[in-house]
């Protein structure tokens, strides 16, 4: 989906390191923390991840945010506990038949 969109391979591979990487601007930062806050138990959205996602995004935005975040949360307890396998649907372009992308 990242690709269609028009992601690099390198944006999404990078995403493991949001916070450090040069490839987000802060606005993409600020709502994959969002996305951290609401996905990870340990962590919360606090008044300070919220004021930050309100200094780049209107009401309508946050909520159709928060929407798919929760959708693509519920889609993946639903398929991890009917052990729906990965369908494998992104594979870099510049990875060749490297397994990790099988």
């Amino acid at each position: 989906m990242g690709s269609a969109a028009g992601l690099s391979d390198e944006k999404l591979l990078a995403l493991a390191n949001d916070v450090t990487s040069s490839h987000f601007i802060e606005p993409e930062r600020a709502a994959l923390a969002y996305a951290d806050a609401i996905t990870l138990s340990d962590r919360d959205v606090d008044d300070a991840l919220f004021a930050r996602l309100q200094a780049h995004f209107d009401d309508d935005a946050i909520v159709e945010l928060t929407a798919t975040i929760a959708w693509e949360n519920a889609s993946s307890k639903f398929n991890r506990a009917l052990r729906v396998p990965a369908q494998h649907l992104w594979r870099p372009q510049n990875y060749g038949d490297d397994p990790r992308f099988g």
